[in-house]
């Protein structure tokens, strides 16, 4: 009996350290998602044509995106009082996890085409872009949940 008490007692020790083993090698935060932000300055006299664009054609892009399951949400912040040659849009992407950077060039292809209607119309709307706005950087960073 006095065997079959000091083996339970070991045993329990053991368990307790196996456990604290497993809670230090416990992360003490775990991976969200994943956010795409893009830095924008608008041309002088520009920023309502750019903010048509949004409203529009990248609102279609993004909905697009989402009902694909490639964008979890998207905002589009200002920027008050920006510095010169500092962005004041600020767009931010969210996606559920890096796997949307695997899409094929005939999936994005066929979201090009849905919105644009053919490629040659994308490339001249990206052209078209430029005399409205200046891109200044995109980060992809990926949020940190803490525990």
């Amino acid at each position: 009996m006095l065997a079959t008490l000091r083996t339970s007692v070991i045993g329990l020790f053991l368990l307790l350290g196996w456990a604290a083993i497993a809670q230090a090698d416990e992360h003490p935060y775990s991976l969200g998602t994943v956010w795409e932000v893009t830095y924008v300055q608008a041309k002088p006299g520009k920023f309502e044509d750019y903010m048509k664009f949004l409203s529009s054609t990248y609102t279609k892009e993004m909905d697009a995106a989402k009902a694909k399951g490639l964008v979890t949400s998207y905002k589009v912040l200002t920027v008050v009082d920006a510095r010169d040659n500092e962005p004041d849009i600020i767009l931010m992407v969210e996606h559920p996890k890096f796997a949307y950077l695997d899409t094929t060039l005939d999936q994005q292809d066929a979201m090009t085409k849905a919105i644009f209607g053919s490629l040659p119309k994308s490339d001249q709307a990206s052209v078209d872009r430029e005399s409205i706005r200046t891109l200044r950087g995109t980060l992809l960073t990926q949020e940190v949940k803490l525990k």
